[in-house]
């Protein structure tokens, strides 16, 4: 799949503040810091798409981008660690967790998590969630290139292991960069596949 035009379509905190044209959300997620507004810039190679920091929590809305008019990307506050008041970070998890189970047109979920550490509980938690709600995600590691190509394949499959422990199969996986743009091609083709489907599941008129 190639992108051709990425548009700012809006921010929220409830559903009803959503982008009222309907298309497909592939929706964007991961604890805070994780590098997932450098990958949704590096995706659509628009830099400053969706704002980065170096500060943790930068996001706290639903950002909605829409993709070649026809689907969105939605990028979503980060969990976990979070430079915020109990108050605050409940709020967010609020704002979380009614779009994940609430939105009708999320199609996947897109869980980021650092290549470079082992999955923390944090993660494994907020996956057994989505599990329970029934929220079909796929896993992408990121920072793909702060380290060499035997050590970040070894960390991955270990990642791997860790949720095999605990699933019975691995959902899509992808190793990314946002500096060098590997796993680009990867995730927009699977997205592209994903879309395709869709389309071959809808009624014929």
């Amino acid at each position: 799949m190639k992108i051709t035009e990425a548009l700012f379509a809006g921010s929220s905190t409830t559903l009803s503040e959503r982008p009222k044209q309907a298309f497909p959300e592939f929706a964007f997620i991961g604890r805070s810091n994780v590098g997932k507004s450098s990958l949704i810039n590096m995706l659509c190679r628009k830099k400053g798409l969706a704002m980065t920091s170096s500060k943790p929590g930068k996001t706290r809305l639903v950002n909605h981008f829409l993709i070649n008019r026809s689907w969105y990307l939605v990028d979503l506050p980060g969990y976990g660690y979070a430079q915020l008041s109990a108050t605050a970070k409940k709020k967010l998890q609020q704002v979380i967790r009614n779009y994940i189970n609430l939105s009708p047109d999320l199609v996947m979920l897109f869980v980021l998590i650092d290549s470079r550490h082992d999955i923390g509980q944090v993660d494994m938690d907020f996956l057994f969630e989505l599990g329970e709600g029934g929220i079909p995600f796929a896993i992408v590691f990121t920072k793909g290139d702060k380290q060499g190509v035997n050590v970040l394949a070894a960390q991955v499959e270990k990642n791997k292991a860790a949720i095999l422990e605990h699933w019975e199969s691995l959902p899509p996986v992808f190793v990314s960069s946002a500096e060098t743009g590997a796993g680009r091609e990867e995730i927009l083709d699977y997205i592209g596949q994903v879309l395709e489907s869709l389309k071959q599941e809808q009624p014929k008129s």
